[in-house]
């Protein structure tokens, strides 16, 4: 007895949203054949599936060949949906999206990589759930299906009793090895993740891998040389009537612009690339948390550590052993 695990196929799905589950899943059947348990736990088989068994034309120079599609009576265990480029035209596709709504009542769980987000939440799987995927389709996502609490931070979470939605590309890996986890118990989970040389469980959310350039940059001359400034001297003070004597507009005007123009209150943004340049001093340095908080302008390692909690989930010291 076999735990079935399908995944849905489609012109420009991403290679890795496909690969990575199927290659924990299937890790994980080699592991459980290999031991003799006297449970006689069942493994798992995988299927990656497409409408009419067309090949899956990844768009990046793979291929995928496919199964038609199963008949939505058929029990599956786990239905993986992943994401890529093509969810756009897929979620217009009326087959597939028939196929989901009616295959999803008879599966125990459903589980969207990336933006395969797209493809659940137009099959109404989503509906009054709060979910995540990629953070640069997390707004898409949000305006186009409003019945949906977004939350681009996770790298996974369980959106209902039988959803799960995870981040991007590589944390359908994340997920689908804490779906092994919780089927067959840590041990399991953790020899495949050290057989694919994986962390278990990653630390942190998506905001623990932002780089600088994904900061919004202002259209507005003045308002980019305050985030120049800001970028140049993290651990300068930065109060608001500094900042706006530079824009050479009034406070109140300055904050007001700004957040206009960036996306977030100038405070705000402040603290972002406090904590982007104390990660990479993390990263990239030996020094002691106190010089860190104060070299960046968080002034003590307790405000540091406060910051990195909420900001991106993790306490610095745990950070930086992630990155060692």
């Amino acid at each position: 007895m076999t735990r079935s695990v399908v995944v849905l196929g489609f012109g420009g799905v991403q290679p890795l949203d496909v690969t990575g589950p199927i290659d924990v899943f299937t890790s994980a059947s080699v592991a459980l054949a290999g031991q003799a348990t006297e449970a006689g736990e069942p493994g798992y088989t995988v299927s990656l599936v497409s409408v009419d068994g067309a090949p899956v034309d990844s768009g990046f120079g793979l291929q995928f060949v496919a199964r038609p599609l199963p008949d939505p009576a058929a029990p599956i265990d786990t239905l993986v949906i992943p994401g890529g480029m093509g969810v756009f035209d897929a979620r217009r596709d009326t087959p597939t999206i028939d196929w989901l709504r009616r295959v999803s009542a008879r599966t125990r769980r459903v589980v969207t990589v990336c933006s395969g987000a797209f493809l659940a939440a137009e099959a109404g799987l989503l509906d009054g759930a709060r979910a995540t995927t990629h953070w640069s389709a997390a707004a898409m996502l949000a305006d186009d299906y409003p019945a949906i609490e977004v939350d681009p931070e996770p790298i996974f979470i369980r959106s209902t009793d039988r959803v799960w939605t995870a981040a991007g590309v590589t944390a359908g890996i994340d997920l689908s090895l804490a779906l092994v986890e919780d089927d067959h118990g840590t041990d399991l989970a953790q020899l495949v993740a050290r057989w694919l040389v994986l962390h278990l469980r990653r630390p942190g959310g998506q905001s623990q891998f932002a780089p600088p350039v994904w900061m919004p940059r202002a259209r507005r001359q003045p308002i980019r040389e305050v985030q120049e400034a800001i970028e140049r001297d993290p651990g300068a003070s930065h109060r608001i009537p500094d900042l706006a004597r530079l824009a050479a507009m009034s406070p109140r005007h300055f904050t007001r612009v700004f957040t206009a123009e960036v996306g977030e209150a100038p405070g705000t943004y402040v603290e972002r690339i406090r904590t982007d340049t104390a990660r990479r001093h993390l990263e990239e340095t030996d020094d002691p948390m106190p010089v860190i908080a104060a070299r960046t302008g968080f002034g003590s390692a307790e405000t540091m550590r406060r910051t990195f909690v909420r900001r991106i989930g993790v306490a610095p010291d745990q950070y930086r052993r992630s990155c060692r």
